[in-house]
């Protein structure tokens, strides 16, 4: 069978898997057979093998202020935010498509999560009228289009725990509700067939805590209870997707009680996490300095990981605009990465796909 005219099958799919990503709602829309086949697994396979597959960050950026003045930043009161793309190998920047309905500025505080060849936007406070959204969106990269998902269960909630199995599942927990009382509830969203599932509940409330998946288990690491308002604990819990259970708590995860928002996953088999002036891993359940921030970063943003690279967004001070750098985890060298004036805005969130 020819994929291609005149081409054996293999040689026209070795032509297809080199295609950008920003051109695969072209091809698709070619003919039914391109779209089918860049939709299978294996193609996804042979894409990762052959090298071709990018690495982009999605995140929640603010827009920057074209008046303003060198060195510095002005925002509004309400910055608004949109998506924004980097691919770090290339230095490459650009924005995705508005979602509908926000295409004035994205939901405050919204949560990015990567599952498969879709962007799952959910969560956040209305930039007008800072009412709680429960709304779901999924931007699929393959037809370049969004669509509405199934809004979240249950009560309105905010700032909670969530990271994605980087395949279909995205998991939810924590957080607090419209009367400001944190939640230890949770529950997990079928990006595919749009359908959201109940979780049993964690052994405690967590607000503001931070959710990653690692090693098969959708970690909330930190946060805090109602009674405990904004006092960050050191411990965390772990969902098993296998038994569908919370393992027992895990007393002092942190080496602190702090906001781990800044803890991520880099595929490694370690966590990383950014506190003051340095970057620690989690190694043998012990957290070990690993590197000095580069000056430049000493006022975090937004940090995320894959295989043996950290990308760090930050600023050397409050009101600075924000710089990208890579940390190479084998080598622990720090290189900068250019970033346009256009996209030295805030990092709000972020999630990291591979295309």
């Amino acid at each position: 069978m020819e994929i291609i005219p005149c081409l054996p099958y293999d040689v026209g799919i070795e032509c297809l898997i080199r295609v950008p990503y920003q051109d695969f709602s072209s091809v698709a829309s070619v003919c039914s057979t391109w779209k089918r086949d860049i939709e299978l697994p294996e193609f996804w396979r042979r894409r990762r093998a052959s090298g071709s597959a990018r690495k982009v960050v999605v995140m929640a950026q603010a827009q920057v202020d074209p008046r303003q003045k060198l060195g510095t930043m002005k925002y509004s009161a309400t910055p608004a935010y949109r998506l924004t793309i980097f691919e770090p190998e290339r230095g490459y920047w650009t924005e995705l498509p508005p979602m509908p309905e926000y295409s004035d500025g994205l939901p405050m505080f919204c949560q990015l999560v990567g599952a498969g060849l879709n962007l799952v936007v959910m969560g956040g406070l209305n930039p007008v009228t800072w009412e709680v959204s429960k709304a779901v969106y999924v931007y699929n990269f393959i037809s370049a289009t969004w669509r509405r998902g199934t809004d979240m269960p249950g009560c309105q909630r905010s700032f909670f725990a969530c990271a994605s199995d980087s395949d279909r599942m995205v998991f939810v927990a924590g957080g607090h509700d419209g009367e400001k009382c944190a939640l230890k509830s949770a529950m997990a969203y079928d990006v595919i067939n749009d359908k959201w599932t109940h979780l049993p509940d964690m052994a405690r409330e967590r607000d503001e805590s931070k959710g990653i998946f690692h090693r098969g288990k959708f970690h909330v690491i930190g946060g805090y209870s109602t009674n405990m308002q904004g006092r960050f604990e050191a411990s965390a819990e772990s969902f098993d997707i296998f038994t569908w259970q919370w393992d027992q708590v895990h007393e002092n995860f942190l080496e602190a009680s702090t906001c781990p928002r800044h803890c991520v996953d880099c595929a490694d088999g370690k966590l990383y996490m950014s506190r003051s002036i340095d970057v620690s891993a989690r190694i043998d359940c012990t957290w070990k300095i690993v590197s000095e921030l580069p000056l430049d970063l000493l006022n975090t943003a937004y940090m995320t990981g894959w295989q043996d690279k950290l990308l760090v967004i930050g600023s050397p001070r409050f009101g600075a605009p924000y710089r990208a750098y890579l940390l190479d985890t084998r080598t622990l060298e720090w290189e900068e990465k250019g970033a346009p004036e256009a996209f030295s805005g805030h990092v709000q969130s972020g999630c990291y796909l591979e295309l």
